[in-house]
């Protein structure tokens, strides 16, 4: 099972506390770097721009084959480092976009992983991950190139003015023509940008729906309506794309005209000068290579503009959803190991406002076992759902030994509570890291136990490769009811303090219900405390107090022989027979 359980090592890479600028400040020295190689580089641009003025002005007129193979040599070299300061600032860029991929990438999975229950963050879905994959693939490219030799532009509009004033400002012209191309590209990109994110996601988010119900679907007939829905997603997609693309590339090309317009002006007063004895022939070529080098980082930037907004639409949206999702490292406290409270509980749903639980409260010690029963809607999930933290209370607090959830860190709470979900889910992996919760130090002895305690030892070695079994995406080898007793021992893995089991035996057979119960009385043997949702007789066998709920409220709470009195609960609704209730003939 070892040998089963392993896995790549683990990044340990974390982001410091704060916003998400801190993660960018930890690559400062490498972005001075970059900016030094860039200086570096563009000075080395000026090669071609000298070579051409000095073959012109001086080896031509003096005929001198000495002098041309000095230049040459010189040019080559110069040639050879520009290349080579070119591939390294490339590969820093490449691993820079890695790196902070590797320090979010914890901080980001967990986003999504919480999302679903943190106010204003339930729509997310994998957007961050795609917003993270963005803002690498923008580092990784050739538009953080294109923006850090911008601000040498007036470098070389410097040594034009120094050619002539006439050149100088035929380039200064052609930049200011470039700029304004750009700013239009800005406003007229950036907010289509953002709707073609949004349809994604929409559309993204269809197709993960559909593949969940794909059975369902399929066995009702519902793929050619569907379909039509994906259609009608996928073609708004596609047009807004369209559009934005348009607009980009319409806007590239005429900066890509007039940059040779301008090379060709530059040339043109370049030729007049010389007529006039204004200036040398040399300066006719070096004026026109460093003009189209001058303008050369406008018109890449301009090419990347899209990449660059998307990179930055995704990245202020990265900022804001970890701001919202603060990293945190309370005071460790010691393990639960006394008593559950409930004090006053009302729980919505996150980002609802409609309370599905009021004010209830009790309170379980050491060993008791709770049973929770009450009609359907009655808010028994959403209330188990607030026991183990993945809901938070509107009003009212959820204790382990007097402490509330958030005074422990989710590593440490979560390892002494265990969950068994109504809709059992789960992951790709052998049936060892599944009942481990993929826990990379478990131990065999460990893993083995709980299965034990979960009765299904027996049925886990009569397999075909016994604990080692891959049981494929999302479980689909086992059975229902297999599927939910492996994750009744991964609820039941490492002895946790809390056991809240919602609905455990919906897919149970006669002998799973006794192995239920057998786990039960384990967890209540041994100190702990145990939270049961049922709908069947079977399932409170092994709890000592039941909670009756209604419409979100206690009904009656205490010992089970007591509240399961008749007269102590509300009967359920009967549903009419058919022709009940109709006047007779």
């Amino acid at each position: 099972m070892k040998a089963a359980r392993s896995s790549s090592p683990r990044i340990v890479a974390r982001v410091p506390r704060g916003d998400l600028a801190s993660a960018l400040r930890g690559f400062r020295s490498a972005f001075v770097g970059l900016g030094t190689m860039s200086l570096m580089i563009n000075v080395l641009y000026l090669t071609g721009s000298f070579f051409m003025l000095e073959i012109y002005d001086r080896v031509l007129p003096s005929r001198s084959v000495p002098t041309l193979v000095g230049m040459c040599i010189l040019a080559g070299g110069l040639y050879v480092c520009q290349g080579v300061l070119d591939l390294i600032r490339s590969r820093v860029l490449v691993r820079v976009g890695g790196s902070i991929d590797e320090t979010l990438g914890d901080r980001i999975y967990q986003s999504i992983v919480r999302s679903p229950f943190m106010p204003g963050t339930r729509e997310v879905g994998l957007q961050p991950l795609r917003d993270l994959d963005t803002v690498r693939g923008f580092l990784s490219g050739m538009g953080p190139s294109a923006l850090f030799d911008l601000p040498w532009l007036p470098l070389y509009l410097a040594i034009c003015f120094a050619f002539h004033p006439l050149i100088g400002f035929t380039a200064l012209g052609g930049a200011i023509i470039l700029v304004i191309i750009t700013m239009l590209t800005e406003r007229l990109t950036s907010a289509r940008a953002k709707d073609v994110t949004r349809l994604a996601a929409q559309r993204s988010e269809l197709a993960s729906a559909s593949r969940r119900n794909a059975e369902a679907i399929v066995a009702m007939g519902m793929v050619e309506n569907l379909t039509g829905r994906w259609n009608i997603a996928n073609r708004e997609f596609l047009a807004r794309s369209r559009r934005i693309s348009d607009t980009a590339t319409g806007l590239g090309a005429i900066a890509k005209v007039a940059r040779m317009m301008l090379q060709s002006a530059v040339l043109a007063v370049g030729a007049w000068l010389v007529i006039n004895q204004q200036a040398t022939a040399g300066i006719i070529i070096a004026g026109s290579i460093l003009s189209a080098r001058a303008l050369a980082p406008v018109d890449s930037a301009i090419a990347h503009w899209r990449s660059f907004v998307a990179a930055r639409q995704g990245w202020q949206r990265l900022k804001a959803l970890l701001a919202r999702m603060p990293d945190r490292a309370p005071t460790r406290l010691e393990d639960p190991s006394r008593r559950l409270t409930v004090e006053n509980l009302t729980v919505a749903p996150p980002g609802g406002t409609l309370a599905v639980v009021s004010e209830v409260s009790f309170e379980l010690e050491s060993g008791q076992g709770l049973g929770i029963i009450g009609p359907s809607g009655s808010g028994k999930s959403s209330l188990v759902r607030a026991l183990v933290g993945v809901w938070p209370a509107a009003r009212g607090a959820v204790r382990l030994d007097g402490a509330t959830f958030d005074q422990w860190s989710d590593e440490v709470i979560g390892r002494r509570i265990g969950y068994l979900p109504q809709d059992v889910e789960l992951f790709a992996g052998t049936i060892a890291q599944n009942i481990a919760r993929f826990e990379p130090d478990a131990s065999d002895e460990e893993i083995i136990a709980a299965a034990t305690q979960a009765g299904i030892h027996d049925l886990i070695v009569a397999m075909r490769d016994g604990y080692d079994t891959q049981i494929g995406e999302q479980g689909c080898v086992l059975s229902a009811g297999q599927a939910q007793r492996v994750a009744l021992a991964r609820a039941l893995f490492g002895n946790p303090f809390l056991v809240v089991l919602d609905e455990p035996n919906s897919n149970l057979d006669h002998d799973g219900d006794e192995a239920l119960a057998r786990a039960i009385t384990g967890v209540r043997a041994r100190g702990g405390i145990v939270v049961v949702v049922a709908h069947r007789p079977v399932g409170l066998t092994a709890v000592d107090t039941v909670l009756v709920l209604n419409g979100g409220r206690r009904q009656a709470f205490g010992a089970k022989d007591t509240v399961l009195q008749p007269a102590r609960v509300s009967p359920l609704p009967r549903r009419a027979a058919p022709g009940e209730g109709m006047a007779k003939p």
